[in-house]
């Protein structure tokens, strides 16, 4: 079974994907800026005796995430899988959000990839096998405000997931990029806060997406995500890239059937107009709630 190494693993996907691909019987290398604030997932490594690992990285240093890949390599493991999934996610129009916000994003999201993906690729390319599965999002694949930070982030680290792919296939080392959509994570339940004081329609009325989204029929537990990931790695695929959840595909799919200045019509549309067309196109029923249709927030 292969051995692999997943970042961000405190909460959420990451959380959700160690013990996925523990309970499965691989040995898991499970990192995170600081364990003693996050118990849970130790607590039930120990409770279910899973081969999982819990380590200390932070993306963000190049000591910290050089001293992990070594101490792992030191005691005699090996790195077969990576996976990319640490991040962040701040949301706000790209006016008002402050340009440290977007450094720290791009620095967690696709900085942080990077430094993880040239750590472990050397011994990989020498061994001739491994896997690199970066964990992107369907704001990989689609921008809308007020994610421009977050979506520049998994735009930018879907680029190096292509390119990287090409440069290494020749080493028989194999590239992922995960797509989830709306999941069910403490990042994501921040977005579904009401944004106030913006000037921009786009910040005060994705709250109501978000919401929507998790009030809806559809399952999107982090652990739909966790189970992608373990069957990527267990089937050995080529594909690039894996969309995961009830409406990832469905929404890229969504995405191509517009031209750009139809994408761009659609969020700028005034707020009646913009939920009419989330209630049509997605049977989502974003808008605040108690304010009835007719009628914009204000």
């Amino acid at each position: 079974m292969p051995n692999v190494l997943v970042t961000g693993t405190s909460t959420g996907i990451g959380f959700a994907t160690a013990l996925e691909l523990g309970r499965a019987g691989h040995t898991v290398y499970a990192t995170m800026r600081n364990p003693g604030r996050a118990p849970q997932l130790g607590e039930t490594v120990a409770r279910e005796k899973l081969p999982v690992k819990v380590m200390v990285m932070d993306v963000d240093s190049d000591s910290s995430v050089a001293q992990a890949v070594e101490a792992i390599h030191a005691e005699g493991g090996q790195i077969d899988v990576l996976v990319n999934n640490a991040g962040i996610g701040m949301f706000g129009a790209v006016e008002e959000l402050p340009l440290g916000a977007f450094r720290a994003i791009m620095e967690a999201n696709y900085f942080g990839a990077l430094r993880c993906i040239q750590a472990v690729l050397p011994r990989m390319r020498e061994r001739g096998s491994g896997w690199i599965i970066n964990v992107s999002s369907v704001a990989g694949r689609v921008s809308n405000s007020p994610l421009a930070a977050y979506s520049a982030s998994k735009w930018a680290l879907e680029a190096l997931s292509e390119a990287l792919a090409q440069e290494v296939k020749p080493f028989n080392i194999r590239v992922a990029i995960v797509e989830p959509g709306i999941i069910d994570t403490p990042l994501a339940r921040r977005a579904e806060a009401p944004v106030d004081g913006t000037k921009y329609r786009q910040t005060r009325r994705y709250a109501g997406l978000f919401r929507a989204s998790f009030e809806s029929e559809a399952s999107r537990p982090p652990g739909l995500v966790g189970e992608a990931i373990r069957q990527i790695i267990e089937s050995g695929t080529w594909q690039l890239r894996h969309p995961v959840g009830p409406n990832s595909a469905e929404y890229i799919a969504w995405r191509k059937g517009k031209t750009d200045e139809e994408m761009v019509e659609w969020g700028a549309l005034d707020d009646d107009a913009w939920y009419a067309r989330v209630q049509q196109d997605f049977g989502l029923d974003a808008r605040p709630k108690g304010i009835p249709f007719g009628k914009n927030p204000q």
